[in-house]
């Protein structure tokens, strides 16, 4: 058994787009790239497990875990025109593309956040941490495939909350008013009365 991961934008094809479909179950299409092709074409088979990541969305992310169960064969939307993922390259009779059937098999608690996963020394080497990987479907090693299951089941981490400015005491201190000053009364100096002087 080989572990792969499978992007998909979640606004194209979401987890709970998945987890509504008849079975849990849908085919894979829509993947143009050659390595991919080859991948679904000659590698992928069945039994295989599939980490499900939702790209181009603000969290990137692992949400859950899928299993393949039906190994490739040719992509028909190739064949259809107006399909938004038609090729007038590729015939019936000598496909160009590949596809493969996933079935849902559990979501992660919790998603692990692309973040998440690049803080993870463990995780070096894996094909979707790699500078300027693009491909849509990616092999996992069964090493990478154990962190990622193990990480699936830890607790949320806590955030640490940012710590806000001692706000000022509002307790007010009642101080009674000043007394006004009088000013100090001039000492009354009694003086003799005079005496009318007599000639």
């Amino acid at each position: 058994m080989n572990y792969w991961l499978f992007k998909s934008e979640p606004e194209s094809y979401s987890w709970a787009d998945l987890e509504k479909e008849r079975h849990q179950t849908t085919y894979w299409n829509g993947v143009r790239n050659y390595q991919a092709r080859n991948f679904l074409r000659d590698q992928i088979q069945v039994g295989d497990q599939v980490f499900f990541y939702h790209s181009n969305n603000r969290e990137r992310a692992i949400v859950g875990l899928a299993k393949v169960v039906r190994a490739g064969y040719p992509d028909h939307t190739a064949w259809e025109p107006g399909h938004q993922y038609f090729d007038s390259d590729s015939q019936p009779e000598s496909p160009t593309w590949y596809m493969v059937d996933i079935k849902q098999v559990r979501p992660f608690a919790r998603a692990l956040t692309l973040d998440e996963l690049k803080a993870e020394t463990r995780l070096a080497g894996l094909e979707l941490l790699r500078r300027g990987s693009m491909l849509s479907i990616q092999p996992v090693s069964v090493a990478h495939a154990k962190v990622i299951l193990e990480l699936a089941e830890r607790p949320v981490p806590e955030q640490t909350k940012p710590q806000r400015p001692a706000r000022p005491s509002r307790k007010t201190t009642i101080t009674a008013p000043a007394k006004k000053s009088t000013p100090a009364k001039k000492p009354t100096v009694k003086t003799a009365p005079r005496r009318k002087s007599t000639s």
